[in-house]
């Protein structure tokens, strides 16, 4: 995700705001509970009412098993919550009631003496996560963390005496590895190396650790530590840089399975595979040799008979299992087409629990049995009473752009929502959905938004993967670094041209939608295609990249300089005082809706208000919305539903004609 307070420095303020600036507009401002808004109307309750059961849909993601039963991740409140299952379509029982969201939930390992699990906890979105010990016999909860750092990646050794997590206690810029003794509960640092490291598997003994340093997505250093000692060994990277995923020990504790784009025999790899290594023989396998994509994840049985991974295959993840230590693949079920995550074997070693999404369905628990077709849903999650079979599936459409590929175009990747039941002659309203990131990428996932703004509104929506986007292999995901930023901008000029060959589709009624890098995206597109795009919503966005790498915690500010560029090199200052959108602010005639959360670490709340001034100073009317309990986008349930309605309704007012002006 893109990265977050001070006052700017008065030569950029008078870069940003022209001298010949008219008038601002007058800002009504509303303050309700911990929200503030600017110039956004009241939301008409009929619009509330026909939202009301698209804001009712949720989805369970897998957590981890205890036993028989295992932990999901649901909400039927305000914030999603731990809940247990024991058994398939079985009663939810809920385990936590937080007022805020629970993070990462690691369950204690089956060849342990714990009854219960880890979880992470943050306050008001800042992402300062504090992780938790939860017993399930007492129903006791103990503070593990420190209180004040930022804790992650929860980790068991194989028999749940150790547990190892990352943080940023020691200096509150490196993120370290620490370990504790989980009987104890004393934790000491075990890798200090500085930058940001991770905690990936214990060997089965429980006395050493892989662990992974990541500079950025095309940059990562695996190593391995002995925990008693703190005796750090790296691993060798062919060509001296490559990006690592998974990392896990070999049922025999000495070889290793691992995903990674290193070269192979000397020849540049676009995407990431599977591989085996064992260095005491130097054995080594490529298991996904013939599959051109990435493979995303990977999770070995604690039997150690098997091994499922998964693959994004342009936005489709397909599972995959495979027989140890043979590397035969199994059998298995077929499955929906969408998303296959949050891969875990049940302690038997039996049972293989997935999280699967689709388009026209949210996440849900199933449960494999590796060697048959045996699927068994585990959990039926609610779509508000809406009718699923209504619900419309996303097309994949390639659109060119503006360079090219071994002398052809460049085709840029989409998914294409579009109305089922649109007037036969009528041309479809549009709103492009940008990703963030920079290097995520928009999957067809189930998205009530889309399915609302479809079937109730009648527009069509499109999530470009512009050049950049991750799961399309090394040389596109660095086609936008640095100085090339823009060019990923272009793609959406581009796609502003295709838009316009569509004949369902209407081109003079486009929105642009977005949220964190996304979101300086929406800005930068509003920049330079303000003329072809009538509305922008912003949601957490970079409106100057050197303002934005000034301000973001300092955890985070290497990491994304190694992205975007950094803002100490006089060249790539220059760069991001010519790219950033509050330098142009005057440019932006489109329709403007800015929200933001108060808490957010990575981008912060300065960048949302300084472009809403910028915009405003030069005569734009511009929707500003602030939660002061929100961080880095929304999460509690009240809080999305307003934002969604007032979304809903800023659309209907400049794209639709729907909605009272």
């Amino acid at each position: 995700m893109s990265p977050r307070t001070t006052v700017l420095a008065s030569a950029l303020l008078l870069a940003a705001f022209p001298a010949f600036a008219q008038t601002a507009p007058t800002v009504a401002r509303e303050q309700v509970g911990n929200r503030t808004s600017e110039n956004i109307p009241a939301i008409p309750p009929p619009l509330v009412e026909q939202l009301n059961r698209y804001q009712n849909t949720r989805g369970a993601t897998f957590a981890g098993w205890r036993g028989d039963c295992m932990l999901i991740s649901t909400r039927f409140a305000e914030t999603a919550q731990a809940h247990r299952v024991c058994q398939p379509m079985g009663m939810r029982e809920q385990l936590t009631f937080y007022p805020e969201p629970l993070a990462a939930i690691a369950t204690a390992p089956a060849k342990s003496k714990l009854d219960g699990f880890v979880f992470g906890k943050d306050v008001g979105g800042n992402e300062f996560w504090q992780l938790h010990w939860f017993d399930l016999k007492s129903r006791n909860t103990t503070l593990l963390t420190d209180g004040k750092a930022r804790n992650q990646g929860p980790l068991f050794s194989h028999d749940g005496q150790r547990f190892a997590w990352s943080s940023t206690a020691r200096n509150g810029k490196d993120t370290d590895i620490w370990v504790m003794d989980f009987a104890t509960k004393q934790p000491r640092t075990l890798v200090t190396e500085g930058g940001q490291w991770n905690a990936m598997d214990f060997s089965p003994d429980g006395k050493r650790l892989l662990v992974m340093k990541y500079v950025s997505a095309a940059e990562s250093y695996p190593g391995v530590v002995d925990v008693d000692s703190g005796k750090l060994e790296m691993f060798p990277v062919d060509g001296g840089k490559a990006s690592f995923n998974g990392f896990k020990f070999a049922p025999d504790g000495k070889s290793v399975y691992f995903i990674s784009d290193e070269p192979l025999d000397g020849k540049a790899q676009e995407f990431h595979t599977l591989r085996y290594h064992n260095p005491a023989t130097r054995k080594f396998d490529v298991l996904t040799a013939s599959t051109p994509w990435d493979v995303v994840d990977l999770e070995i049985s604690d039997d150690g008979k098997h091994l499922a991974y998964t693959t994004n295959e342009d936005g489709i993840y397909k599972l995959h299992v495979l027989a140890l230590p043979s590397h035969k693949p199994v059998k298995l079920p077929e499955l929906p087409i969408g998303l296959v995550v949050n891969l875990g074997f049940s302690p038997d070693s039996k049972r293989l629990a997935v999280t699967m999404n689709s388009a026209t369905s949210p996440s849900d628990v199933y449960v494999i049995e590796p060697g048959s077709t045996k699927l068994t849903r585990w959990t039926q999650s609610e779509v508000g009473g809406l009718d699923p079979s209504k619900f419309v599936a996303p097309t994949l459409v390639h659109y060119p752009t503006f360079d090219s590929v071994d002398g052809k175009p460049r085709t840029i990747p989409a998914f294409y929502y579009r109305p089922a039941n649109a007037p036969a002659g009528k041309k479809l309203p549009v709103v492009i959905n940008i990703h963030g990131g920079p290097e995520g990428q928009s999957l067809p996932t189930f998205n009530p938004t889309a399915q609302f703004l479809a079937n109730e509104l009648g527009v069509a929506m499109l999530l470009p993967n512009v050049r950049g986007s991750e799961g399309y292999g090394k040389t596109y995901l660095g086609l936008d670094n640095a100085d090339k930023r823009e060019d990923s901008v272009k793609d959406i000029g581009a796609l502003l041209d295709w838009v316009a060959q569509q004949p369902e589709l209407d081109a003079t009624r486009v929105g642009v939608y977005g949220g964190s890098y996304g979101g300086y995206m929406v800005l930068s597109s509003l920049m330079h295609y303000s003329d072809r795009i009538r509305a922008g919503v912003d949601i957490v966005g970079i409106s100057h990249f050197g303002t934005f790498l000034k301000n973001t915690e300092s955890y985070r500010r290497d990491l994304r300089r190694a992205e975007y560029g950094d803002e100490r090199d006089p060249q790539m200052a220059k760069v991001f005082e010519e790219i950033s959108p509050l330098n142009h602010a005057d440019r932006i005639r489109s329709k403007l809706f800015v929200a933001q959360g108060k808490n957010d670490p990575r981008v912060p709340y300065t960048e949302a208000e300084q472009i809403v001034k910028a915009v405003r100073d030069n005569g734009q009317p511009v929707w500003y919305l602030l939660f002061d309990d929100e961080g880095h986008g929304f999460r509690k349930k009240s809080n999305v539903d307003y934002f969604t309605a007032a979304t809903m309704l800023f659309w209907q007012q400049n794209l639709t004609g729907d909605g009272t002006k």
